[in-house]
């Protein structure tokens, strides 16, 4: 199925915005299904308003293509490998790619494609976990890692954090982190992450960022995340100030009795392109 179902239908030579669905689920540590997380994603998407009130724009006529999922499972590097050789794929093809999850895993070989692509890069991270473990469960490329090998392509920017590891914290850059708990009582904190930013912006969105009272189907939930607003309102202004060169999002596992956050995660996507592309 692809993202918008009936109404958003173009070709991938007409496409400029390019949607890559990777059910990838083998290192998830604690609720599984974020690999059914892709699929639950276009379907819910079927029934967005293509029309955005913010922007008063309709991103679709940018021309937006859901290709066939990348379906490597057959170890975790090997599904880095994959994501990475298939966005760089579309990088060289001048396309704008929206990665969708799966667990966070899937964002490493992103990451690294992107790295190789532009210059003055920066990742911004949008979590509620750091996932800077070196190593977890016997893998480097566990999602608890993902951090951790996306900074040794590109520095990072985290934002939302609120859960992490003792092993974690040499590794955290207390100037480039920003805590939940701060930013809620201060919001200017939101500025002083902007800034820390380069000119070209990968975005990483896993969706427990959210407080779950929001977007509970996630497959490590924490609460004490910010609302919807509160987070598209940094979205926004990150769009205005800086190249967002594309982005992911991921850790959707959905359930079968509550397809609200399906349908966010959907808004979601929809919103930060209509803020790009405006």
């Amino acid at each position: 199925m692809n993202f918008g179902g009936a109404e958003v239908v173009y070709d991938y030579t007409g496409s400029g915005i390019i949607i890559v669905p990777v059910p990838y689920d083998e290192t998830s540590t604690w609720m599984k299904g974020s690999d059914q997380g892709p699929d639950a994603i276009m379907k819910a998407s079927a029934n967005l308003e293509f029309y955005d009130v913010e922007t008063a724009t309709e991103v679709h006529t940018k021309g937006i293509h859901t290709i066939a999922p990348v379906e490597e499972k057959s170890s975790p590097e090997a599904l880095v490998s994959a994501v990475y050789e298939k966005v760089l794929y579309l990088l060289r093809d001048n396309k704008f790619p929206v990665i969708v999850g799966g667990n966070h895993t899937v964002s490493i070989g992103s990451v690294k494609a992107f790295s190789e692509q532009f210059r003055d890069f920066s990742v911004l991270q949008l979590d509620a976990h750091s996932d800077l473990r070196q190593e977890y469960e016997g893998s480097r490329f566990n999602h608890a890692c993902a951090m951790a090998r996306a900074r040794e392509f590109a520095p990072i920017v985290q934002v939302g954090i609120r859960s992490m590891s003792v092993d974690e914290l040499p590794y955290a850059e207390k100037e480039r982190i920003f805590y939940a708990h701060e930013l809620h009582y201060n919001k200017k904190l939101y500025s002083k992450a902007l800034d820390k930013l380069t000119e070209n912006v990968y975005i990483t969105i896993d969706l427990d960022v959210f407080d779950p009272s929001l977007l509970p189907s996630t497959g490590t939930p924490e609460p004490g995340g910010p609302g919807y607003y509160e987070l598209m309102h940094f979205l926004k202004k990150v769009a205005g100030k800086k190249n967002i060169v594309g982005f992911d999002v991921v850790e959707l596992c959905p359930s079968p009795e509550n397809k609200t956050s399906d349908f966010i995660a959907a808004k979601v996507i929809y919103q930060l392109l209509s803020y790009i592309f405006a």
